[in-house]
């Protein structure tokens, strides 16, 4: 029989040490959201994106906690009325007793947090801090096990990551050697002076935009008139894909932890909700 009891406030406070808010970025918006601080919490749903699907299986999964990377009031919140998607998704949390707390950029940065997740699961060695916003270390780069082709890397890659409708989208020649690996989970392209620096064959990333992408890729192939590397290369794994990994070790570390902290037993798992929000892609041919 369960003698202690693990409160939405307990969670919170172990959520907290994993992610301290205060590491999170200017401007970013972390912590708890949603939910009454004495309420019991049993049962915690992980995922990347608070979306009306997502807290549909929290509420039908009988959890109590929802843990998203990604913030639900990112824009000012004037009503919270069920016909509007943000109020409908504050009423459903309600409405089932699901609380919601996110940990974003605050788990961007952390040890074990969504970028050493993705660098772990490429398989890199020698992992170091990509860049330091305010003094946090943002992305990681590091060195596969031995060079390989950049069309070798991404089919490798593709296996590695959750399925996504959209796939990757490669900027490199196929033949292109990659061993340097720099990876940012989500939104990558303001970092594209720091992969160059880092001496990264390839940026794994996200959310790449056409004209940032034509003129990284036009550096690359000036130097290479001078006898120089064509890269860095560039890999759009997709946001979703690419900031879901962490969130399997976070639920079990938090698992540990609230069973360190108060001696209560709960359960953690990962949503089965795709949140990327493209849903399929039609082939065109080539050349």
């Amino acid at each position: 029989m369960e003698t202690s009891l693990c409160t939405l406030a307990d969670a919170v406070d172990v959520l907290d040490r994993m992610f301290p808010p205060d590491t999170a970025l200017t401007g970013d918006v972390v912590g708890l959201t949603v939910g009454d601080p004495s309420a019991p919490v049993r049962s915690v749903l992980l995922a990347v994106d608070p979306t009306l699907a997502v807290i549909d299986e929290a509420v039908a999964g009988g959890h109590d906690l929802l843990v998203t990377h990604h913030h639900l009031l990112r824009s000012g919140l004037h009503a919270v009325v069920p016909t509007e998607p943000k109020g409908a998704a504050v009423l459903a949390l309600a409405g089932g007793g699901v609380g919601l707390y996110s940990a974003h950029t605050n788990a961007d940065v952390a040890r074990g947090g969504v970028n050493d997740a993705l660098a772990a699961a490429i398989g890199l060695q020698h992992v170091e801090p990509l860049s330091e916003p305010e003094g946090q270390p943002l992305g990681r780069v590091g060195q596969l096990p031995g060079e390989t082709t950049l069309e070798e890397f991404a089919h490798q890659l593709a296996g590695m990551l959750p399925g996504a409708p959209v796939g990757l989208r490669v900027a490199g020649p196929r033949e292109g050697r990659v061993e340097r690996v720099a990876v940012l989970g989500g939104s990558g392209d303001r970092e594209f002076e720091a992969v160059r620096a880092a001496g990264a064959d390839v940026l794994v990333t996200a959310d790449l935009r056409h004209h940032p992408v034509s003129e990284f890729r036009e550096h690359g192939l000036l130097a290479a008139r001078s006898g120089g590397p064509d890269g860095p290369f560039l890999v759009d794994a997709g946001h979703w894909a690419t900031e879901s990994l962490w969130l399997r070790d976070a639920g079990q570390r938090m698992v540990d932890e609230v069973r360190a902290a108060t001696g209560a037993r709960i359960t953690a798992m990962v949503s089965s909700t795709v949140t990327d929000p493209w849903d399929f892609v039609v082939d065109t041919q080539e050349g």
